[in-house]
């Protein structure tokens, strides 16, 4: 997979992308991830990759000329996404994370300032994606969740890719609670279910842990577990 960057702050991936699980993905070349600062692509002596909105308003946007010629310039794989990341797109989700992660190449622009020209989103890309309702100071912060998320899901990032199966939102509940040494901890012990060896009961615990965790931390989710369960 190619991931292409459109950033105003290459500088920003240089550290997360090197280390843990992502540094060691990206030497095996599991995944390849380009930076493009779209200031290149401007025609100004100053740079200029932004400028106030037609009819006022509060901050500026940044312009549409750069952000086209910084994805023109791309090679363009056949199956591809060009992303914008916005607090106005679809939230990112771990089925959505799947989907991506099928992609030959993903396109990330990252907003900054009061957001783009409109044309970009009418006319440029392809998909709108937030990481929830809330407002951060720029989009590199989601676009490295992004890739994040979808590295891990590529073949030979995670070791053991078993362990994927059984994670949290993986069937629409989150994960069950884990322990490791030692069994008694200051006084709270590892459930004893877990010491016996017997894998059905403590699969079936386990089972029921997510069940309730689900219905206490996220009912919404739980709700939409069920409903998908009678569907079934």
């Amino acid at each position: 997979m190619r991931i292409d960057v459109i950033t105003l702050f290459p500088e920003f991936f240089q550290s997360p992308l090197a280390v843990s699980l992502m540094g060691k993905a990206l030497a095996k070349n599991i995944a390849t991830i380009e930076l493009t600062n779209p200031r290149d692509f401007t025609t100004d002596r100053h740079h200029r990759v932004d400028d106030e909105p037609y009819g006022g308003g509060v901050g500026m946007l940044m312009k549409p000329e750069p952000l086209f010629l910084a994805v023109e310039s791309l090679p363009t794989f056949t199956d591809r996404e060009i992303i914008l990341l916005s607090p106005q797109g679809e939230t990112l989700t771990q089925p959505l994370l799947k989907q991506l992660a099928q992609k030959e190449q993903l396109v990330l622009i990252c907003g900054n300032y009061e957001g783009v020209d409109e044309r970009v989103v009418e006319h440029l890309v392809t998909q709108e994606i937030s990481l929830g309702d809330f407002v951060l100071t720029c989009g590199e912060i989601p676009a490295l969740a992004l890739i994040n998320g979808v590295i891990r899901l590529l073949p030979g990032t995670v070791g053991k890719t078993e362990s994927l199966k059984y994670e949290s939102f993986e069937e629409g509940l989150l994960d069950y609670p884990q322990y490791t040494r030692p069994r008694n901890f200051r006084g709270w012990e590892v459930p004893s279910v877990l010491l016996e060896g017997n894998h059905q009961m403590i699969a079936d615990w386990r089972r029921e842990q997510q069940l309730r965790k689900t219905k206490l931390r996220r009912p919404d989710l739980f709700k939409q577990f069920l409903a998908e369960q009678q569907d079934g």
